[in-house]
């Protein structure tokens, strides 16, 4: 006695894709939380310098606490003796040649007979005003903006070191947050890929 087998002609329905755990959500989250905070780190200390001119530096000292603790990376923008203003925080050397910096705000701007400008700076945090003032061949600039704790990347390998380290840091952050993201599109193609050619159940007899 011979049956015939019926085999069916319909699509078998394709499996739902798992549900992602509250887990993935937040791992993924933390992901790219960690890798916009890379990113943007490495702006702040590499990329806005170096398109500005501008040159990071660190705070070593409390002569300007609160405003810039120890340990703040100052961003320092080349500036025209004639754009600094009352109130400003400039960085500018001790003596012209001196390499040793310091970062101080502008409490007094004098114009002399002749016509030359001249600062008096103070530290925030001190009570008294420096005890020279500050011409044009010492200023280095204006702080543009700070960013505080990454100061401690430069203090940790020392002030000569310091602006070299810092913008290579950046570059490696850069790079890792790069990595992180491609290595994540990556993953998920071939994710991807690898459900598109799995092969199907053969239809049950």
């Amino acid at each position: 006695m011979n049956t015939e087998q019926q085999v069916s002609t319909d699509t078998p329905a394709a499996e739902p894709k798992p549900e992602r755990s509250l887990w993935g959500y937040l791992r993924m989250g933390l992901t790219w939380g960690f890798v916009s905070l890379v990113a943007a780190l490495g702006a702040v200390t590499l990329i806005v310098p170096a398109v500005a001119g501008a040159t990071p530096l660190a705070v070593l000292t409390p002569s300007m606490e609160p405003t810039l603790p120890v340990g703040t990376l100052v961003v320092v923008k080349p500036t025209p003796v004639q754009d600094v203003r009352l109130g400003d925080v400039i960085t500018y050397q001790i003596k012209p040649g001196d390499p040793t910096l310091v970062t101080h705000r502008v409490v007094e701007v004098r114009s002399i007979s002749t016509g030359d400008i001249e600062f008096l700076t103070k530290g925030d945090n001190n009570d008294a005003t420096d005890p020279t003032v500050v011409t044009a061949p010492q200023l280095k600039g204006k702080v543009w903006y700070s960013v505080p704790l990454a100061g401690f990347i430069s203090m940790a390998v020392g002030t000569m070191l310091g602006p070299i380290v810092v913008p290579v840091v950046g570059v490696l952050l850069l790079g890792y947050a790069g990595y992180t993201v491609i290595s994540g599109i990556v993953g998920s193609k071939r994710k991807k890929r690898a459900a598109a050619t799995q092969p199907e159940l053969a239809p049950e007899a």
